[in-house]
């Protein structure tokens, strides 16, 4: 028997397809369309959002017999604040230029309707490991859908890849653009990370016949 039963990976596994929260819940919109205009803050995104559900998960249902009703959002919002200013001062020590890039959206994730879902919906009524695993598999879910985007959005866009030119030289014409290509620089327009989103969102449905259904 493996590490994980099958349950449980479908706790990881589901949010990366079928129920990601991105395309399928519609829930993140407002950071998909705000940071994913160069691929690296994609990416350093995706995983403060891993970090933050990940522990944020564990936190609530260990201690989900003892929080009040009446104030348990409260609680939640306190956890999810006090993981994203450890995030925020950690990207600050050892990537503070992109800290500044990032600039309020990492501020923001407190309010990211995903991770206060997932501790409402799961962390509340199951044990540590098996939140852990939501936690993770939702940031997931989540952070994949901002890596595509990120990535058409930087290639694009701009002709580059995590700040590295892939397409050639704009100004010499070498490479793609020896070709005639230009950059477009509506990809680094939000509207365009909508739409990019809704392309995935109709890849996924015809890929699957039952998600049209719901």
């Amino acid at each position: 028997m493996g590490l994980l039963s099958k349950k449980d990976s479908k706790l990881i596994l589901d949010p990366l397809a079928d129920n990601n929260p991105i395309t399928i819940q519609v829930l993140g919109i407002c950071s998909a369309l705000a940071i994913t205009a160069q691929l690296k803050a994609s990416i350093v995104m995706a995983i403060s959002v891993l970090a933050v559900m990940g522990i944020g998960n564990v936190v609530i249902s260990l201690m989900r017999n003892i929080i009040p009703s009446k104030i348990r959002i409260i609680v939640q919002l306190i956890v999810v604040a006090s993981l994203v200013i450890i995030v925020d001062q950690v990207l600050k020590a050892f990537a503070y230029s992109l800290s500044k890039e990032l600039s309020v959206f990492i501020g923001l994730i407190i309010t990211n309707c995903i991770i206060m879902g997932r501790f409402e919906a799961f962390a509340l009524g199951n044990g540590p490991w098996r939140s852990f695993l939501d936690g993770i598999g939702n940031a997931a879910g989540y952070g994949v859908i901002l890596i595509i985007v990120g990535f058409f959005r930087e290639l694009l866009g701009s002709g580059t890849l995590l700040g590295f030119p892939v397409l050639g030289d704009p100004i010499t014409k070498t490479g793609v653009y020896a070709l005639g290509y230009e950059n477009n620089g509506f990809m680094l327009l939000s509207p365009m990370a909508l739409i990019i989103v809704g392309l995935i969102i109709w890849v996924q449905r015809a890929r699957n016949k039952d998600l049209i259904e719901e």
